[in-house]
């Protein structure tokens, strides 16, 4: 096994570890992960810039600092991928997944990557998004689309996929995701990594020049990564509050922590389908199996019923106006900072993203306070199990395999059970449960109460001890 592929499958946590004991340099990391860009992004299409020379450039002085005797932080020397949406690096392209801004430079730097880079990290590139993070699936008319590691005729997933993909194929040995229905759980399921969702507010974003949006539809960022214990380490450099973010919250975390808390004292709580969903038959397989590993492990497993009292069509209905007028809000801030009216540029912008703002544009705040109360019921029926259950187990996808170049529509609400979460603000995690007989993974999400963050890790972990997921991408 060539260095190259030895240094790149490593988790994030023991590869840290071993440049601190300068077992491995920062620069032989970072050549190792570049070295692997140029193997597999021609296949994969992670990344839509990769910064060879200022990684190379970072690792130096890394190498430098450690020979100094400087002390370093949790990351150091560790190579990062950041989706290219909200994760704005300064001097670094920065396109939003969109062509109108193909050749944008980002003039500073978001608050997280700013922690990140403190702790260590060395930015090795930005990851592909569909425009302004709009879909379930990546692709782009910058980039095109994304493909899953995993099987390279099926899409990423979205909008995270850069990220996702470049994980799994050893690119990059953590990466940065937002999730505003599922984005980041989405192509952890696709990809068979680990995304996490924050509670809203944990992970500050600065954004500029709107700093209150993201509330009507949660969005917020969060870590991605092949390990529970290197998405905790992630989470643990980028949580806290910061003044620059009027709905962070001084939360204090201890993610590292939780991982190895027992499982024995978990009582997990597991809905096939919360309460709307249709599930496919290979999905139930996987996911019925995987709910036995907490049983293993040691936890209390029952099935309950997410009684929201909605059949499907019916929070459909009222998730769209809530998601596309927040896209609706998006493109409004874009024509009034940046002079760019996206329904000017129907050459530059994907159908799907024009018909979103179309859709957006026709509902009015009647029709948003009529949703505000299918939102509370969801939100107390998750509360009402959650009340007697430290986590809600459920599929990340009620199916699997997405096409490369496929867009599944508005069908797309009904196939990931990830977005009711954004209306409640709950943390979840998307965990590899498995792969269905035809060799597709499938994701498992893990929802804990608000703020207890920490369970959902605890929890996330013990599944990973009982059913280790590490085969999906260093076999072969």
């Amino acid at each position: 096994m060539s260095s190259e592929t030895t240094l790149t499958r490593l988790s994030a946590t023991e590869l840290a570890a071993r440049i601190r004991n300068e077992d491995v340099t920062a620069t032989e990391a970072v050549e190792a992960h570049l070295e692997r860009i140029e193997d597999r992004d021609d296949e994969v299409n992670a990344f839509v810039t990769v910064c060879a020379e200022e990684a190379r450039e970072a690792a130096a002085e890394a190498d430098r600092a450690l020979k100094n005797g400087t002390d370093v932080g949790p990351l150091h020397g560790v190579p990062v991928a950041l989706k290219d949406l909200g994760d704005l690096k300064a001097g670094v392209r920065h396109t939003f997944g969109s062509a109108l801004f193909a050749d944008h430079v980002a003039e500073r730097t978001a608050v997280t990557v700013e922690r990140l880079e403190a702790a260590g990290a060395i930015v090795i590139g930005k990851t592909n998004t569909p425009a302004f993070g709009h879909k379930g699936t990546t692709d782009n008319e910058v980039a095109g689309p994304t493909a899953s590691p995993i099987d390279t005729d099926l899409n990423a997933g979205g909008s995270s996929g850069g990220s996702a993909a470049a994980l799994a194929a050893g690119m990059a040995s953590l990466a940065t995701g937002s999730d505003a229905g599922g984005s980041l759980r989405i192509p952890a399921a696709a990809c068979g990594v680990y995304g996490f969702k924050p509670t809203f507010g944990l992970v500050p974003d600065d954004g500029r020049p709107n700093a209150f949006g993201r509330s009507t539809h949660t969005v917020t960022k969060g870590p991605m990564a092949r390990t529970v214990e290197d998405a905790a380490l992630l989470l643990s450099v980028m949580a806290g509050p910061d003044a620059a973010d009027p709905r962070s919250v001084p939360i204090d975390l201890e993610p590292l922590e939780a991982v190895d808390r027992p499982a024995s004292d978990l009582e997990i709580a597991y809905s096939l389908d919360l309460g709307a969903f249709s599930v496919d038959d290979e999905v139930r397989a996987v996911v019925d199996d995987a709910v036995d590993a907490f049983e293993a492990a040691g936890a209390t497993v029952d099935e309950v019923t997410v009684d929201h009292g909605y059949e499907m069509a019916e929070l459909r209905e009222a998730v769209m106006p809530t998601f596309t007028t927040a896209m609706v809000e998006t493109a409004t801030v874009l024509k009034e900072s940046q002079g760019v009216d996206l329904r000017e540029h129907p050459d530059d912008v994907s159908d799907s993203l024009l018909a979103m703002l179309e859709a957006g544009e026709a509902y009015d705040s009647t029709d948003l306070a009529k949703t505000a109360i299918v939102r509370t019921d969801v939100f107390d029926a998750v509360q009402d199990v959650l009340e007697s259950y430290d986590v809600l187990v459920a599929p990340t996808l009620s199916s699997v395999g997405v096409g490369l170049h496929e867009d599944p529509g508005v069908e797309a609400w009904d196939r990931a059970l990830t977005w009711p979460f954004n209306w409640t603000g709950h943390p979840v995690a998307s965990a590899p449960a498995g792969l269905t007989d035809r060799g597709h993974p499938v994701g498992l999400q893990l929802v804990g109460s608000r703020f207890d963050d920490e369970t959902v890790l605890a929890a996330s972990a013990a599944f990973e001890r009982q059913r280790p997921w590490h085969r999906l991408y260093t076999e072969g």
